[in-house]
């Protein structure tokens, strides 16, 4: 099973752009999206020719803002959206397809703000995400795929110094909150075949920062420490364009 992940950055923008003919050449089972923003009558416009997809969607309550989509060739066993807790699942941030060996969730984790000002709800909001995906293993193993909005360690970001508390993505909570999902046994798989390459997911659309490769990796792929041995490969597509994130890839056996 091939499984590709990428925010997106509005639906609506990146198929103006050369996004069916990359999804028909990197050819996904599932593809999971992130920053959809779009409601879901219009996401469902947006991928109107992507008809061999099963298509599932997850917009926020506040139009043109986040939201997830998930496309599946094959119809999974149940498809459910959010956490069940209230005041974090008002923005179309968590999809959740159980398939008969695997639940694979995608998440797009709440940025904290240029002025870190919702560093605290993002706190928050991990805890409960690890919660809930601690819960769905178990009963099977779990795949998280998607914008974490984070860079976990100093190799995923260019500048670190620069940035470690000061911006969003690389404070020591954001940092903890990732160290969070480690420590509970998922493996973040990109690292656990590539241990020391420098390589990002997202640059920002000024400074050339992606001529120039300033960019981060936020974007990941989170394994249950039993499928580990499953993955044939778990790479990072920079060479996609469309978004300012790029998509990321896991090929997996079962």
């Amino acid at each position: 099973m091939k499984i590709i992940s990428w925010n997106v950055n509005g639906i609506r923008a990146i198929v103006k752009k050369d996004f069916f003919k990359t999804i028909e050449t990197l050819n996904p089972d599932v593809l999971c999206l992130q920053e959809t923003k779009a409601q879901d009558s219009e996401v469902e416009k947006a991928l109107m020719p992507m008809n061999e997809y099963q298509q599932f969607y997850n917009a926020a309550e506040k139009k043109g803002y986040s939201g997830t989509s998930l496309l599946s060739k094959t119809q999974p066993l149940s498809v459910t959206n959010d956490m069940g807790i209230a005041k974090f699942d008002t923005e179309g941030r968590i999809q959740c397809a159980s398939y008969d060996a695997f639940f694979l969730v995608n998440v797009y984790v709440p940025n904290s703000g240029q002025q870190l000002d919702r560093l605290a709800y993002r706190k928050e909001w991990d805890a409960h995400f690890l919660s809930y995906v601690k819960k769905l293993e178990q009963t099977k193993p779990v795949i998280i795929c998607g914008d974490f909005n984070v860079a976990h360690t100093s190799i995923d970001l260019k500048n670190d110094k620069a940035n470690y508390n000061k911006t969003a993505g690389y404070t020591q909570v954001e940092i903890n909150g990732m160290n969070h999902f480690i420590d509970s046994g998922f493996v973040d798989a990109f690292r656990h075949f590539h241990p020391s390459e420098i390589a990002y997911t997202y640059w920002s659309y000024r400074f050339k920062a992606r001529e120039r490769n300033t960019g981060w990796r936020i974007d990941y792929f989170l394994v249950s420490e039993q499928l580990v041995d499953k993955i044939k490969s778990v790479e990072i597509l920079s060479n996609y364009l469309g978004s300012d994130h790029c998509p990321i890839c896991l090929e997996i056996t079962f």
